[in-house]
């Protein structure tokens, strides 16, 4: 494993001391990864052991507080992390993306919930912050009902977190700034699991939807939705002062940015043994083949120079850069995914009819790659928001 960015021979700063040790337990625990990777495909979820190596090796709490039993690496390091995953296996990289993303609400929850949800059990806390269900205010916390997409990893969950409008008598509750929303935490006995993930790729997440039937959720296990737009309080277990909303983009985009260094990995491979029906030499001769394999190099470069630059970014700013903030990084988003695309399908393509067989890495990279782009956070309507907000209008999450 080229740990510096295992895509191919441009210069990059060298990797600190902390992620090389990191990308060190990535290839300690590749042989478990890639035994299970088929039959993740098949069964659609993670096996267990796979799960457990990644648990042993402290990845599924790389970016929890220490305070709560996690490892509070930089941004850099843990996307470095999840790019080194996703060149081994996209879905193990985006179930661990996503942890990292749900793991950032620890910093928003009572810290005593925390530590229950984070320190005291060892099994994914995930979920889903897109709202699609209905918690009624009673004393003490909330009703819950709903049910909810996308739960990647619940397979290996001890708690789900569910993203419901806040209603009084049935009646959703109504703030200045738009409908009321909370994120409750309810353990995963109480969720029903319901098996919809067939898809195109992301194959192994597991990432099925789960349904909640009037769960009491204690109100020290919910966190306002206003308040993940801004960074958490300010207090000796925060790990990040940085928004939920200016931290999530980096673990998806950091799994598809994995997935077009696999690409290219593999492309580069394949060129230097192929030669095309009626040619004289290897793909690799090609001038054609050489000018688009350099282009999307190019584009690969790109994406791996806007996540550093942007982590950097808001790990410097994250308390002060505001709506500048946010607009950088959800370009750097749009345009990681844009990108990233671009270049898994140019190698793709000219790989010819060798990239459509299930044998070939390139066919897994080009499903991966455009399953993991459909994420929100990685949406190309993120040009059309920033844009209007460079031109003097309001930063929206979406139209």
């Amino acid at each position: 494993m080229n740990s510096a960015g295992a895509a191919g021979d441009i210069l990059r700063p060298s990797p600190s001391e902390q992620t090389l040790d990191w990308l060190a337990r990535v290839e300690k625990i590749a042989p478990v990864i890639e035994e299970n990777r088929e039959r993740a495909e098949r069964d659609r979820v993670t096996p267990r052991p796979v799960f457990e190596a990644l648990r042993d090796a402290r990845i599924t709490r790389m970016w929890v507080s220490e305070e709560f039993g996690g490892e509070q690496l930089p941004i850099e390091t843990g996307s470095a992390v999840v790019q080194a995953l996703a060149r081994l296996d996209a879905s193990v990289a985006w179930q661990m993306g996503v942890q990292g993303a749900i793991g950032r609400l620890s910093d928003y929850l009572p810290e005593s919930t925390s530590r229950t949800l984070f320190k005291e059990s060892d099994g994914l806390v995930v979920g889903g912050v897109n709202p699609s269900g209905h918690a009624e205010e009673v004393e003490g916390g909330y009703l819950l009902t709903g049910e909810w997409a996308f739960a990647s990893g619940s397979a290996h969950a001890d708690w789900l977190v569910c993203a419901a409008f806040v209603t009084d008598g049935g009646e959703v509750r109504q703030t200045p700034a738009g409908p009321a929303l909370r994120m409750l935490f309810v353990p995963r006995s109480d969720a029903e699991i319901r098996d919809t993930w067939h898809t195109v790729g992301l194959r192994g997440t597991g990432s099925n939807h789960y349904r909640v039937e009037r769960v009491f959720v204690p109100r020290e296990f919910t966190v306002d939705g206003a308040d993940m737009h801004r960074p958490p309080a300010d207090r000796p277990s925060r790990a990040y002062a940085i928004s939920y909303y200016d931290f999530g983009p980096f673990t998806s985009a950091s799994t598809a940015l994995g997935v077009a260094q696999d690409a290219l990995n593999a492309f580069k491979e394949l060129a230097a043994r192929k030669t095309a029906t009626g040619a004289s030499s290897s793909l690799a001769t090609s001038h054609t083949v050489q000018d688009r394999l350099a282009r999307a190099q190019a584009d690969v470069h790109i994406a791996h120079v806007l996540i550093d630059h942007a982590a950097a970014q808001v790990t410097a700013h994250g308390t002060d850069g505001g709506e500048a903030l946010t607009s950088l990084v959800r370009l750097t988003a749009a345009t990681v995914s844009e990108k990233t695309t671009a270049a898994v399908d140019s190698l793709f393509t000219l790989a010819g009819a060798t990239s459509v067989y299930a044998t070939s890495r390139l066919e897994r990279c080009f499903r991966d790659i455009h399953s993991a782009t459909k994420h929100i956070t990685l949406s190309a309507s993120h040009f059309e928001t920033v844009g209007q907000y460079l031109l003097g209008g309001e930063l929206r999450m979406r139209r």
